[in-house]
């Protein structure tokens, strides 16, 4: 059973593939957006896990599982409306949205997915 480890730190590794499955740490906006709206750091957001499913070999239509947090409900519309706009027709993954804290006070929305690495990577 081979581990491939991405970006290993102290505390978490960015992507772990294991057996073609990725699992990928949660990914917030960047620093140019942290400060944005809703609609800002979601786009920055879904960005940066574009650049990190590219990096370890996968995309949007191999997404198996999202999970969204929000740090403030009223916020769903706004981020669904991004999100929609982002998932490829037919390709949604099953995905969980759920209110919590933020790992900063500017941010307010954060995504871990579960994807499949494509063949012959």
């Amino acid at each position: 059973m081979t581990i491939e480890r991405h970006d290993t730190k102290a505390r978490m590794s960015r992507a772990v593939i294991h057996d073609g499955v990725a699992y990928l740490c949660g990914q917030v906006a960047g620093p140019e957006a942290r400060h944005g709206d809703i609609t800002t750091q979601t786009e920055s957001m879904l960005a940066r896990l574009d650049a990190l499913l590219e990096e370890i070999g996968s995309d949007r239509q191999h997404l198996l599982t999202a999970t969204i947090y929000l740090k403030e409900g009223h916020d769903f519309a706004a981020m669904n409306a991004v999100w929609d706009a982002w998932v490829p027709a037919g390709h949604a993954p099953a995905r969980t949205c759920v209110c919590a804290p933020m790992p900063a006070d500017e941010l307010r929305v954060e995504v871990t997915v579960t994807t499949l690495v494509k063949k012959g990577r």
